[in-house]
């Protein structure tokens, strides 16, 4: 294949991803929103929300991973226009959601008692407990969100979930600038107030997404008279036989993240406040990749709906490309704007900071250097798993995914953070070195299904010919 096979797919799949990629950031923009708000107050209430958020992250992951399996299954149906398929899809989905956003927010509520047992300090623990409260509720609505927002990008509506957190962001910052600081007449919060912020702007997101897909012409026939006598053991299974693994593969990315969150709070709170900084500026490009993620999801299950493998894997590629492309291109920018990006997190006035403050600046510039290279396989283990959901190729991804986190990648980065000087930057080359093996093994995996379903294919079109034809 010539390279333009390749980069003639750019604009559709630029014109499917960038809604997701604006609706990723904007669920990025409320935990990055946080952390400067919070920062200007301090390096420790910064590394209460950092802590108490490592929590929150870690289910929301499973929550979000499990919400993939109804993408690929709703994508598929729609290309070959089953529209049994689709509403099964969607309502089994939403069903299965609903709940686990229930388990997750109990989970993490009970869960708060590791913070304890992870050694993280005890003024930062102090504040994080009831900060973890409220924005653990807030998974439920997000998760039910995610519900919603798979449903819509397997029919390529991708814009709804962009209007929905653009909005919900608006007034995620409004509420936070009044009771963080006590603007008005509202009582000055602190930290409290952020995590009342996230649950009133993530309540707002899922009314929101309900409402506007509910008006649809297109889908709102999927809206109309529900039963619980549709819930078929079949589907249920089928769901979570996909969504299980693809949260697996999540979770293991997002707590090996936040192990080393936990290993930076071991090291004190400035590494953990350094830490922070360029794993929330790491997270504002990765929303790029994860949008790209998605489209190849889409994409991919269509053709595989349509039965055009050879496409299928032109397509894929041409997203992986663009992928690497804008990374790199973030990649430069980490490293030209190092020793300047920290500085938005911090309030460098506060003279009763300062050391503190200093501090944290100089070992965030450097993680950024780190940052910089795993971001590139960051992006490309991202797309390629979203183009092996699509394919609905859950299990053996999920053990490379553990694998590289957790054989290699987590050792690494304790072995390095803990017992040499390095300290948050050998951590930091942990995660490089995770992210890089997976990207490795995962393409590896997508070349090898890829090409065995062409094969496969050209195989049956042969049997399939007539005699006079070969002749």
């Amino acid at each position: 294949m010539t390279l333009s096979a390749y980069t003639k797919e750019f604009g559709a799949n630029i014109r499917l991803a960038y809604p997701v990629i604006l609706g990723m950031l904007g669920h990025t923009l409320i935990s990055v929103v946080d952390n400067i708000m919070v920062g200007r107050l301090g390096a420790t209430e910064l590394a209460a929300v950092s802590l108490g958020n490592s929590l929150v992250f870690i289910a929301m992951s499973v929550g979000i991973g499990f919400s993939t399996a109804i993408t690929p299954i709703v994508a598929q149906g729609d290309a070959a226009k089953d529209t049994a398929t689709v509403r099964s899809a969607f309502h089994h989905g939403l069903l299965l959601c609903t709940i686990l956003g229930v388990c997750l927010f109990a989970v993490v509520s009970l869960a708060k008692p590791l913070m304890h047992l992870m050694h993280q300090p005890k003024e930062v623990i102090d504040l994080a407990s009831p900060f973890v409260d409220w924005v653990a509720f807030s998974l439920l609505p997000m998760v039910i969100f995610q519900g919603y927002k798979q449903f819509a990008d397997g029919m390529s509506l991708t814009k709804y979930a962009m209007r929905a957190v653009i909005a919900s962001n608006v007034i995620h910052i409004g509420i936070n600038y009044m009771l963080i600081y006590g603007i008005w007449f509202f009582p000055k919060m602190g930290i409290i107030g952020a995590a009342l912020g996230t649950v009133i702007s993530r309540l707002f997101m899922l009314a929101y997404m309900h409402i506007s897909l509910s008006r649809n012409e297109k889908v709102k026939q999927y809206f109309q008279d529900f039963s619980f006598s549709e819930i078929k053991k079949s589907m249920l299974k089928k769901i979570t036989s996909l969504g299980l693994p693809s949260s697996m593969q999540m979770l293991f990315e997002v707590a090996l993240f936040t192990g080393a969150v936990w290993l930076s709070g071991s090291l004190g709170k400035t590494n953990q406040a350094a830490n922070q900084i360029a794993l929330s500026l790491a997270s504002m490009t990765f929303m790029f990749a994860m949008g790209l993620s998605v489209a190849a999801m889409v994409r991919v299950g269509n053709q595989k709906g349509l039965q055009d493998y050879k496409n299928l894997q032109i397509v894929a590629r041409s997203i992986f490309l663009l992928a690497i492309i804008i990374e790199i291109i973030f990649a430069l920018m980490f490293v030209a704007l190092h020793d300047y990006l920290p500085y938005i997190f911090l309030n460098t006035e506060n003279t009763i900071q300062l050391s503190d403050n200093t501090e944290v600046i100089s070992i965030a510039s450097t993680l950024l250097i780190v940052a910089a290279i795993f971001q590139i396989s960051d992006g490309i283990q991202v797309v390629v798993l979203g183009a092996l959901r699509g394919l609905q190729d859950v299990k053996i991804p999920t053990i490379i995914t553990f694998i590289a986190y957790w054989v290699v990648g987590f050792p690494v980065s304790f072995y390095l953070g803990i017992y040499t000087e390095l300290k948050a930057m050998g951590i930091w080359i942990g995660l490089l070195a995770g992210l890089t093996v997976a990207a490795l093994f995962l393409y590896l995996r997508f070349n090898y299904l890829t090409n065995k379903f062409i094969e496969d294919d050209v195989q049956t079109d042969s049997l399939n010919l007539k005699p006079e034809t070969i002749l």
